[in-house]
């Protein structure tokens, strides 16, 4: 593993997937390079809603979701919003508030971002598909915690917990993620 050699915001964040392995990956910025965790459908140009495909594309960070109640605050130049358990994300394409935060009570729909496993304990919010969402093109694109295993993702991009903090503390609102 190479670390990064300074704390100046990244620039660029580029994602490519690994030889012979559709949902495995490799992220490199700025001298650092780790092990990802890609959609079981690999990088996609066309993705569609339930693909599995992480969108080809280049893309921002928008938020930090955090799990305040398992982690403190971590270092980052990303606004931050801390999970609760009404937090859900909305991949109804039939819904007007298709591919949007949304505040939800006991049993109504939508994928809980405040889970039992680990996955969601950071989630980096990316503008993929928002201006202008459209309709069953793709919800719910984050990068977070990957499984133990690295199982590939539902069309996210997953790393572990160390290299997802020391990559957070060096993402801004201005840098780039080049997916593909």
């Amino acid at each position: 593993m190479t670390y990064l050699k300074s704390a100046s915001p990244l620039s660029t964040i580029r994602v490519q997937t690994a030889a012979g392995q559709r949902s495995r990956g490799w992220l490199t910025a700025a001298g650092l390079t780790i092990p990802v965790a890609l959609g079981r459908g690999g990088i996609l140009a066309n993705k569609r809603e339930g693909d599995g495909g992480t969108p080809r594309g280049t893309f921002r960070p928008l938020r930090l979701w955090w799990r305040a109640d398992r982690s403190p605050r971590p270092r980052t130049l990303l606004p931050v919003r801390p999970i609760t358990a009404e937090d859900a994300w909305c991949e109804d394409p039939t819904s007007r508030h298709y591919n949007r935060p949304l505040r939800r009570g006991a049993g109504e729909a939508g994928d809980r971002l405040q889970r039992a496993d680990h996955l969601y304990d950071f989630i980096i919010e990316i503008d993929h598909n928002t201006t202008p969402r459209i309709s069953g093109r793709g919800s719910a694109v984050f990068l977070h915690l990957a499984r133990d295993n690295f199982g590939p993702t539902a069309g996210c991009i997953a790393m572990t917990r160390p290299n997802l903090l020391r990559l957070l503390a060096r993402i801004g609102p201005k840098t780039k993620i080049v997916i593909g």
